[in-house]
């Protein structure tokens, strides 16, 4: 499962993520995302992990709690939209 990891300390690293979420079950790979232009964290990443059991485990135990002084927004990942079909503002007149 893939779990969307918001609200992100802008210096938790990918394996800041990999420690927090290896306490609930294994971990098959951590994205922190960052802006390309700076190199600097966006503030959230991905975390896919193989058991879906322990996935939603994870996201129970860690959504609202603190880490890094902020609180997580921890859910499953939604499937990304086709940049496509968002109007853009050049679009509008």
């Amino acid at each position: 499962m893939n779990i969307y990891v918001g609200n992100l300390n802008y210096k938790v690293t990918q394996e800041d993520l990999q420690e927090l979420f290896s306490q609930y079950g294994e971990v098959v790979s951590v994205n922190v995302i960052n802006d390309r232009e700076t190199g600097r964290s966006k503030g959230f990443g991905f975390v896919e992990m193989t058991v879906d059991s322990e996935a939603e485990n994870a996201i129970n135990s860690l959504n609202g709690t603190a880490f890094g002084e902020r609180d997580l927004k921890v859910n499953q990942a939604k499937p990304r939209e086709d940049r496509d079909s968002r109007p853009r503002s050049r679009d509008r007149y």
